[in-house]
């Protein structure tokens, strides 16, 4: 059977999350390294104590600590879905759940994921200012001629055929809400433009980094956001995720790819069902599963 296991990025992040698998194997000594890198206690930060102020309920929602805490949560996840010896045909991720899904795919090690997490999230959180907003059940045709016409916007994330992400400056993004007819228009809590130009500067700075980052031939094939096709050549995956921060996420075109490879199960592992629910409009006749708790360790 074709199986595909795929990992959400931000906006999939849950307060509780981190209880859900804390008792699965390498779950504590993972928090615990990956809090000692970032120096926050980042199970905390999932599980938010009752006698902190509501302000720390934020947190989790700071870039910074929402990408390495989704991490966590996949990673711990995937791993235990191995060793019940489940294994995937290919995998892909999500803007940050394309780290997941090389990090599934032996890429590199946790260890590596940890600390390009912590460069990356930085990077982002620190961008030039900007906006990006959803928008859900318009005409792409028209949608894709006012972005053409607009400066500084772009389609950040290409969802499905109805609902999208647009990032770029506040004042391209207030002149698409206004002439764009659609059934809804939400701008969204991030800091930044992500997965546009105006992410040039800290593409850059991660594009240093990942220099210092050995890639391995994966040991199944990765689709990547930014060129989805199957891919299985570790400098090649190293280049399109130096690629990734200033390009837009096509995940629309992804499930493109898995529907003409006759996909037959496609199992998200994360905190949300985001991704599923993507699918379960997008595909026919094909199984959709979540694992997303320590008691969901099998499909």
């Amino acid at each position: 059977m074709t199986v595909a296991w795929i990992f959400p990025g931000q906006g999939s992040q849950k307060i509780g999350m981190a209880r859900s698998v804390i008792n699965l194997p390498k779950a504590k000594t993972r928090f615990d390294y990956a809090s000692d890198q970032f120096n926050r206690d980042l199970y905390e930060i999932c599980e938010p104590s009752t006698n902190l102020p509501k302000s720390f309920y934020k947190d989790l929602n700071n870039t910074e600590n929402t990408q390495i805490c989704l991490f966590l949560i996949e990673s711990i996840l995937l791993d235990a879905l191995k060793d019940n010896d489940h294994k995937p045909s290919y995998v892909a991720g999500h803007s940050l759940g394309e780290i997941t899904a090389l990090y599934s795919a032996d890429v590199f090690s946790f260890e590596d994921c940890v600390s390009l997490i912590k460069i990356r999230s930085k990077l982002m959180a620190n961008a030039e200012r900007g906006s990006m907003a959803a928008l859900i059940g318009f005409d792409r045709n028209e949608l894709d001629e006012l972005v053409a016409k607009t400066n500084d916007v772009v389609i950040a994330n290409d969802n499905s055929s109805s609902q999208v992400v647009l990032s770029g400056s506040e004042s391209a993004i207030e002149i698409i809400s206004k002439e764009i007819s659609c059934k809804r228009f939400l701008k969204l809590n991030v800091s930044g433009a992500f997965h546009s130009p105006f992410m040039k500067k800290p593409s850059e700075e991660f594009k240093e980094y990942l220099k210092t980052i050995k890639f391995n031939t994966p040991s199944f094939p990765v689709i990547s956001n930014s060129f989805p096709s199957f891919c299985s050549d570790g400098d090649e995956l190293k280049i399109r995720l130096e690629n990734q921060m200033c390009n837009g996420v096509r995940w629309r075109e992804t499930m493109d790819l898995m529907d003409v490879n006759n996909i037959l199960h496609m199992v998200e592992i994360g905190p949300s069902n985001v991704l599923g629910g993507l699918g379960k409009r997008h595909f026919k006749d094909v199984k959709i599963s979540q694992v997303s708790s320590a008691d969901q360790i099998k499909y």
